[in-house]
């Protein structure tokens, strides 16, 4: 028995944008090591493995190196590959989570994903973090996953090459860096730095997003908002928050699928 693979970009209308994500469709769950070995050998920022329970889909995400408790973009594209190829009926998806039940929703021609929202607090830059950067910070803060530094201008988030060696060494998930966008058709902007989970730098980031839009919901005084993650592929997150609750939008495109041809357990 062979198990369905696909390959999806997430948050973007085109191919080879947004951010990658192999979705894999098991009949039921195999080891950790396993897991972690697909997601090594699809060297991916994450890939999705699905289990389908009584009530919708078990769902847990690996980057290259780890497992990772809450993902956006990889929780889009299984929602978009189970509608696409009839997997499943109706216009919700409930998939049980390390992060809790997380739900997919069709809303017109987006996906609309109903997370937890991840706000930050003020905090101390942990030693080495700004030099990593190579910025200085407007503001510092961090939440259960990462650190959040916004920086004076979307020129400047723009100009930044990180030391990823020297960033890797913080001890967090990742470095969310955000500004204000000097373009009209979007609220903030921001990039995604994870050397230590085995992402570099990580194309359009939804979970990201559950701590971007409490933070942007108390600067600008508003609850919805059109973002753009200024990764190398670009993509474009729709955030509307509603009191404990992100709501993040977007589209995906499956650029390949296929079979995945090894079954044995890693020894």
């Amino acid at each position: 028995m062979t198990i369905p693979l696909f390959h999806v970009d997430a948050f973007t209308d085109r191919p080879f944008a947004g951010n990658p994500a192999a979705v894999c469709l098991l009949p039921s769950w195999k080891s950790d090591r396993w897991l972690q070995a697909v997601a090594g050998e699809m060297n991916l920022s994450e890939t999705a493995f699905l289990v389908k329970n009584a009530e919708g889909f078990d769902l847990r995400w690996f980057t290259p190196k780890v497992e990772v408790d809450l993902c956006g973009h990889a929780t889009l594209a299984p929602a978009h590959i189970l509608w696409q190829q009839r997997l499943t009926s109706g216009h919700e998806i409930r998939f049980s989570t390390k992060s809790g039940i997380l739900k997919a929703m069709r809303n017109g021609d987006d996906i609309e994903l109903d997370f937890p929202l991840k706000p930050e607090a003020a905090a101390d830059a942990p030693p080495g973090l700004l030099e990593a950067l190579g910025a200085s910070a407007k503001y510092v803060g961090k939440n259960q996953f990462d650190y959040l530094v916004e920086v004076d201008s979307e020129a400047v988030l723009r100009a930044l090459a990180p030391d990823f060696k020297r960033l890797a060494t913080v001890p967090v998930r990742g470095v969310i860096v955000t500004s204000g966008s000097g373009d009209p058709r979007f609220d903030f902007v921001s990039r995604f730095f994870a050397p230590a989970s085995g992402i570099d730098e990580d194309p359009v980031t939804g979970s990201a997003h559950c701590c971007l839009g409490d933070f942007w919901r108390k600067r600008l005084g508003k609850t919805e908002f059109v973002a753009f993650q200024a990764s190398s592929r670009g993509g474009v997150v729709k955030v509307r928050v509603t009191k404990d609750r992100a709501f993040l939008g977007g589209k995906a495109i499956t650029v390949a699928k296929g079979e995945l041809l090894v079954e044995e357990d890693v020894p």
